[in-house]
C-alpha cells in the first residue's frame, strides 16, 4: 500500500528519508506488504487495535526453571504490543498511515546505536508496567531526541525486562505462524541479574550470591549504570525487539506454512528438563547475549531447542557421562574442527569452612577453534567466563594470544628435564595459568588476572584474592558450536581412526610364506636360546 499510495501524488521528502532509511535496514518490502495486507482500503490506513494485535504477546501460565516468578509478569506481556504501538506508531484520525507506520518502524527498529536501542527497551518496558497499574522509578524527558532516561531499576525489575526480552525471541523462534498462544518456559537467569545487581549497586563483602532472594532485593540500580553493564555484559539484548516486530509484521504477510523456519516446541517444558545440564537455557542465553560472534547463532539454537538434554549432537563431552579425565576428554573432542565452549563445575575446598553445604560455581572458555596436543599455547581468539552464581565476559585484551594451551602424555617415553604440565589451560603463561585442569580433571586452579594478560581482568568466581584457588572438579562439559559441518567432519575422521586401529590389530598370516619367516618361529627361537648368533641375509 506505501507503494500505491506514492503513485497517487508525489512522495514528500520526509517519506523519501524515510523509506531510505527503512531500505537500509532490508526492511522496506516487508513493510510495503505488511501496509498493504493490515490498512482498510477506503481510509488507506491501519486501525490502532489492528496493529496492536499484530505486536500481541499472551502467555497465559508460563513454566519457570527458578523460584523466582513474578506474578504480574504474564499480565505484562498482554501490554506489550499496545506500548510499541502507542510510543512510536503516531495515529490520526483514520488510523496510522504509510508515514506515520514508517515513520514508527524506524523509530524502534532502524539503523542506531546499542544505547539507544536499550533505551527503546526501557521505554517499552515503563510504557507496560505503566499500563499494568505498577509504579517505575523510570523518568523520561520529554521531546527529547536522545531519548534521555533518569532513574533506577530495581533487580525485580530488571528480571521482568530480561524476560520481557526472552519472551519476545521465545515467540520469535518457537511458533508457527498463526499462532498467538503456545508454551513459554523462562529460564532461570538470576546469574544476569546479580551480575547487573553487584555491577551496579553498592553491594558489600558480605552479600550472599547463593541465597539471594531476587524478587525482594530491595537495591536501586541506577540506569545509568545499568545502561554500561548491558553494554558491556549485554549488547545484544536490545536485537530481541527487531527481531519480534520484523517477525509479527512477515506473520502477518505470509500465510501459516510459507512464514518462515519457525516451529511449535513439544518437548520437555518441565522446569527441570535442563537443570542436569551446566549448559542451561539461561546460561546459553546470558553467553549468547555476549559481543556477537560466530557462535551466537549456534548458542541461540540451544536456548530455543524443544528439549536441550537430547541435544547430543552438540554435547561432545561430559564428564559424568564419558568419564574424567584427559585421555576420556580427548577421544571425543579430537577431530572436531570448529568453536568449542567447555564449562567447569567446582567448589573450593578451603572456602565456606564454616557453611556444611558446598557452594560450587562454574565458569567456562570459548575457543574459536578446536583442541590440539601442544605443549605451548595456541589459538587465534576466544573468551572466559564467569557463569555462575554470577555472570561476567572476559573478552580478549591483545596484549598476548595465550588462549588455549592442552598438552597430554608424550607417547613415546623421552626424557624431559623440564617436562611441561600436562593438561588443559586458558590465559596465563606455561607454570601461571589464569585457568589449568589437571590431566585427571579432578582439581581445578584458577589464579589471579594478574597472571594474565590474554584476557581482560577480573573474578572468575566469588570473592576470589590474589592467591591462586585450587577446586575439586565436579564436572565438564563440552559442547561443539561449529554446526553440522563441523560434526560430520569429526565423525569422518574417528571413522577412519577407527578403521586404522582395526588394520593395526589384525596380523595378516598370509604374508608370511614358510615357517623361518614366520613371527612364531621367531618367538620360539628368542626363548631357546636368545644369545645365539644369526647371520643376516643382505
Amino acid at each position: 500500500m506505501g507503494a500505491s499510495s506514492s503513485t497517487e501524488q508525489p512522495a514528500s521528502a520526509e517519506q523519501r528519508e524515510l523509506e531510505n532509511i527503512a531500505a537500509s535496514t532490508g526492511a522496506l518490502p516487508l513493510l510495503q506488504k505488511s501496509f498493504s495486507n493490515l490498512s482498510d482500503p477506503q481510509t488507506n490506513a491501519i486501525s490502532v487495535q489492528t496493529l496492536q494485535q499484530c505486536f500481541h504477546l499472551c502467555y497465559e501460565d508460563p513454566v519457570c526453571e527458578s523460584q523466582q516468578k513474578p506474578e504480574p509478569f504474564p499480565r505484562l506481556l498482554d501490554h506489550l504490543g499496545s506500548s510499541i504501538v502507542d510510543l512510536f506508531f503516531l495515529s490520526e484520525k483514520g488510523g496510522i498511515n504509510w508515514l506515520g507506520f514508517l515513520g514508527g518502524y524506524v523509530k524502534c527498529c532502524g539503523r542506531m546505536s546499542t544505547s539507544m536501542s536499550l533505551n527503546i527497551l526501557l521505554r517499552i518496558f515503563a510504557m507496560a508496567v505503566k499500563k499494568l497499574g505498577l509504579s517505575s522509578n523510570l523518568e523520561f524527558e520529554p521531546d527529547d531526541a536522545d531519548c534521555k532516561i533518569n532513574g533506577s531499576l530495581l533487580p525485580s525489575d530488571l528480571l521482568l525486562l530480561l524476560w520481557m526480552c526472552w519472551a519476545m525471541l521465545w515467540n520469535v523462534r518457537t511458533l508457527k505462524s498463526s499462532e498467538r498462544k503456545g508454551n513459554l518456559l523462562l529460564p532461570d537467569i538470576n546469574h544476569l541479574v546479580l551480575s547487573a545487581v553487584v555491577a551496579c549497586a553498592e553491594v558489600d563483602s558480605s552479600f550472599d550470591l547463593w541465597n539471594c532472594d531476587i524478587v525482594g532485593l530491595d537495591v536501586q540500580l541506577p540506569v545509568g549504570k545499568f545502561l554500561n553493564w548491558a553494554i558491556t555484559t549485554a549488547p545484544i539484548l536490545s536485537d530481541c525487539l527487531t527481531q519480534y516486530v520484523n517477525r509479527r509484521l512477515q506473520i502477518s504477510v505470509l500465510a501459516e506454512d510459507e512464514a518462515g523456519s519457525s516451529e511449535s516446541i513439544s518437548g520437555d517444558m518441565s522446569p527441570n528438563a535442563s537443570q542436569a545440564l551446566l549448559l542451561t537455557r539461561g546460561r546459553a542465553w546470558a553467553i549468547s547475549l555476549a559481543p556477537r560472534s560466530t557462535i551466537t547463532e549456534e548458542i541461540l539454537k540451544l536456548c530455543f531447542s524443544a528439549d536441550i538434554v537430547g541435544t547430543d549432537e552438540n554435547l561432545l563431552y561430559r564428564s559424568s557421562t564419558h568419564g574424567k579425565g584427559l585421555n576420556r576428554f580427548w577421544s571425543n573432542v579430537e577431530g572436531y574442527h570448529g568453536p568449542l565452549l567447555v564449562l567447569i563445575s567446582a567448589n573450593s575446598e578451603d572456602a565456606y569452612q564454616d557453611n556444611n553445604k558446598a557452594r560450587k560455581w562454574i565458569i567456562g572458555a570459548l575457543t574459536q577453534q578446536g583442541f590440539e596436543n601442544k605443549d605451548t599455547f595456541y589459538g587465534s581468539s576466544g573468551n572466559l567466563y564467569a557463569i555462575s552464581p554470577i555472570f561476567h565476559v572476559f573478552s580478549p585484551s591483545g596484549k598476548e594470544k595465550n588462549y588455549v594451551y592442552s598438552h597430554l602424555h608424550p607417547t613415546g617415553r623421552v626424557y624431559e628435564s623440564h617436562p611441561k604440565p600436562v593438561g588443559i589451560a586458558f590465559g596465563g603463561t606455561t607454570t601461571n595459568e589464569r585457568v589449568f585442569i589437571d590431566e585427571d580433571f579432578a582439581k581445578l586452579t584458577v589464579r589471579h588476572h594478574a597472571m594474565d594478560k590474554t584476557y581482560q581482568p577480573g573474578s572468575l568466581i566469588p570473592n576470589q584474592g590474589f592467591l591462586p584457588v585450587e577446586a575439586s572438579i565436579s564436572e565438564v562439559e563440552v559442547w561443539g558450536l561449529g554446526g553440522k559441518t563441523a560434526k560430520e567432519v569429526q565423525d569422518s575422521y574417528k571413522k577412519r581412526e577407527e578403521l586404522f586401529t582395526e588394520q593395526r590389530r589384525k596380523v595378516d598370516l598370509k604374508t608370511f610364506a614358510t615357517w623361518d619367516d614366520s613371527p612364531e618361529k621367531m618367538m620360539m627361537d628368542m626363548m631357546g636360546d636368545p644369545n645365539r648368533v644369526q647371520r643376516e641375509d643382505r
